[in-house]
């Protein structure tokens, strides 16, 4: 049964152009290991399908949390690996890349930031060993991180597109605010939404494809699908394997 509303019918079965074959890869945050094993199994699907056209997509939150979030962004600045040479790669930003471009610009928001995966973050730049104590001078480690932080991965980080489209499906990092039209969402509703958008069941012009939310298991509606499977944390890094009408998902 098809539903109306602002944004016009439900799409009953959304879709990629033909022969193209698109991959969305949830939050990373840090977990270096499992980005490895997860672009392995992506070039395994990609050999055994031999599509015309490959897109990867990452939906952001990249660094914090885990233990190796420079390895992440060094792996992904990198653009594609051999395995998936000619592939589009697409990173888009989530909050926590913002938090991190927000702390390198102003000392002050560390206070924030570190409590929630920005320590390890700051942690896989300066190593180890530092940090002892991060309540001190915000300045001075501040100071510290933009010293260890490659010119290369800061550009990278500052560059970072905010949504992507492919067929019926839209890529964002948190979201979209329901009622305003694709074109006019603002950044920190792409970024940050929660539950105005988790609750809201209407169609929004595209399947919109998000992380930012955790769940255990992909969260599949009719709106939306969340493939933040708590990958820090749980060890399981998702993708979402797109090809025509169909949909599959792939896990470390």
């Amino acid at each position: 049964m098809k539903e109306e509303n602002d944004c016009g019918a439900f799409v009953a079965n959304p879709s990629v152009p033909d022969g193209w074959a698109v991959y969305a890869v949830g939050d990373i945050h840090g977990r270096r290991d499992l980005l490895d094993r997860l672009l392995i199994s992506i070039a395994d699907d990609v050999t055994a399908a031999t599509p015309s056209r490959v897109s990867v997509v990452f939906l952001g939150d990249m660094v914090d949390r885990g233990p190796d979030s420079h390895g992440v962004v060094e792996r992904l600045a990198a653009g594609p690996p051999p395995a998936l040479a000619g592939a589009e790669w697409i990173c888009l930003r989530g909050n926590h890349e913002e938090a991190m471009l927000d702390f390198l610009a102003d000392a002050s928001t560390g206070g924030r930031w570190f409590p929630w995966g920005g320590l390890e973050t700051v942690r896989s730049y300066l190593g180890g060993a530092a940090l002892a104590d991060w309540r001190g001078d915000m300045g001075e480690v501040q100071l510290n991180l933009r010293r260890h932080l490659p010119l290369a991965h800061r550009r990278f980080l500052e560059h970072l597109p905010m949504r992507h489209e492919i067929g019926d499906y839209l890529f964002v990092h948190a979201g979209i605010r329901p009622g305003v039209a694709l074109e006019n969402q603002h950044p920190a509703d792409l970024l940050w939404i929660r539950h105005e958008f988790l609750d809201d069941t209407r169609w929004h012009g595209r399947m919109v494809v998000h992380g930012h939310t955790p769940d255990r298991q992909p969260q599949v509606r009719p709106n939306r699908i969340g493939i933040d499977t708590l990958a820090y944390d749980s060890g399981i890094l998702t993708a979402l394997a797109l090809r025509g009408s169909t949909r599959r998902f792939l896990h470390t």
